[in-house]
């Protein structure tokens, strides 16, 4: 399953702004700073994180064309706040989302397995 392109603009311009306030402290949250790699602009975007052997694991909730993730594919990586704490993320790898559950850990493991995502997830490594 793949969320419309229509809620991805809503949560851009209404959703994301009021989930930046809390979602670097709440459970499965984080928020991916990363440059714009065309525009330069600074960008925090809030996302379902999951902690992974070594670093997190996003799942494509959107599917794999995403502004955010161009942008970190471009650079290489970017920081991550969660749980009140920031630390960088590299090495971006778009997989399936098979391939990244075998790598996610502790609670996580169990809801990434069952969230109805099936477009991917992209692996960051913690920097």
């Amino acid at each position: 399953m793949q969320l419309p392109q229509w809620l991805a603009r809503f949560n851009r311009h209404v959703t994301n702004p009021i989930q930046r306030i809390w979602a670097g402290y709440a459970p499965t949250m984080g928020i991916l700073e990363h440059v714009g790699r065309r525009s330069g602009r600074f960008f925090r975007t809030p996302l379902t994180v999951f902690w992974t052997d070594d670093g997190v694991a996003i799942l494509l909730t959107y599917g794999p064309d995403r502004d955010w993730l161009k942008n970190i594919t471009a650079a290489g990586g970017g920081t991550l706040k969660r749980y009140g704490r920031t630390f960088a993320v590299t090495d971006p790898q778009v997989v399936t989302k098979a391939e990244a559950a075998e790598h996610v850990t502790g609670f996580g493991r169990v809801l990434f397995r069952v969230l109805p995502f099936d477009n991917g997830a992209v692996l960051l490594r913690r920097g």
